[in-house]
């Protein structure tokens, strides 16, 4: 009997050891903040990471990639499961970001209060954008430094909230460079072009990047497109022009970043822009 419950006690105490959230973090890219993309790297004898129900897929060198939303409210935690099937778990404190409000005048009509056609117009683009967002390609172009696809005056800033003619709406998930009608919009890395869309309701000319693994590009209010769907781009590449189509009140670049389902913000990717870099091509 006695045997038993010390098999039963052991067993108990060797589960608990399996499931317990360790002490010592992976190796991340950057501060584990809200909106953050994150790479970390898995040592020899790990095998795989997930997060949640999630497997994340691996590079050639063992890296992954995660994205963190606006919001996000709890602790993240990363399974790693080990060559000798040992489940370790990594907890790492998500560092919460405060929110500017911005408010926006001069919108239209049309846009503020769209009617039945629009509303119809709206989910068909939405689901376009979902549909090119979903995509999980294993092109590794996540891993290339990112730079800005234009250089200018920064006139808007994600996760910022957004107050249109005095009516509260979304947050905003990109950041916005002022530049004339015209101006060059290059790669700020490489990947492959997963949308085109001349004129969205809100966004207008909208141009989508997948850079491999759940992480894409989108360009909003562009007032010309150069590359066609599926055609690969290198960082650096021109891709399109500046414009002020859709919901927008002047001429800028609304440059937004997804991994996955999560909104993170573009510039924790670049370095910062000086004033002497501020000036459109």
């Amino acid at each position: 009997m006695r045997e038993n419950i010390g098999l039963r006690v052991a067993l108990l105490v060797s589960t608990l050891q399996l499931w317990c959230v360790s002490a010592i973090a992976l190796e991340l890219n950057t501060p584990v903040q809200q909106g953050a993309v994150l790479i970390g790297q898995l040592g020899e004898d790990e095998q795989a990471v997930y997060l949640g129900e999630q497997h994340l897929p691996l590079s050639s060198d063992r890296r992954f990639i995660i994205g963190l939303d606006r919001d996000h409210g709890d602790d993240l935690v990363l399974t790693v499961l080990k060559r000798d099937g040992q489940r370790d778990n990594h907890r790492y404190e998500v560092k919460a970001r405060e929110y500017r409000i911005q408010r926006v005048e001069g919108i239209s009509r049309k846009i503020m209060n769209p009617n039945q056609n629009d509303l119809s117009r709206i989910r068909q683009e939405s689901a376009m954008v979902r549909e090119a967002r979903a995509l999980r390609s294993t092109q590794e172009n996540f891993l290339q430094p990112f730079v800005w696809p234009i250089k200018g005056p920064i006139t808007g800033v994600y996760g910022s909230q957004r107050v249109y003619n005095g009516v509260p709406g979304r947050p905003h998930y990109g950041v916005d460079v002022a530049a004339p009608v015209g101006a060059k919009v290059r790669a700020p890395a490489a990947g492959t072009v997963s949308m085109v869309h001349e004129n969205m309701f809100y966004s207008g000319g909208t141009l989508i990047i997948d850079h491999g693994h759940g992480l894409s590009s989108s360009f909003l209010h562009l007032s010309k497109i150069l590359v066609e769907p599926g055609q690969t781009v290198q960082g650096g590449d021109l891709i399109a022009e500046v414009g002020a189509t859709g919901r927008a009140t002047g001429p800028h670049l609304d440059w937004r970043m997804n991994w996955r389902d999560a909104r993170v913000d573009p510039e924790l990717l670049v370095p910062p822009m000086l004033p002497s870099q501020s000036g459109s091509e």
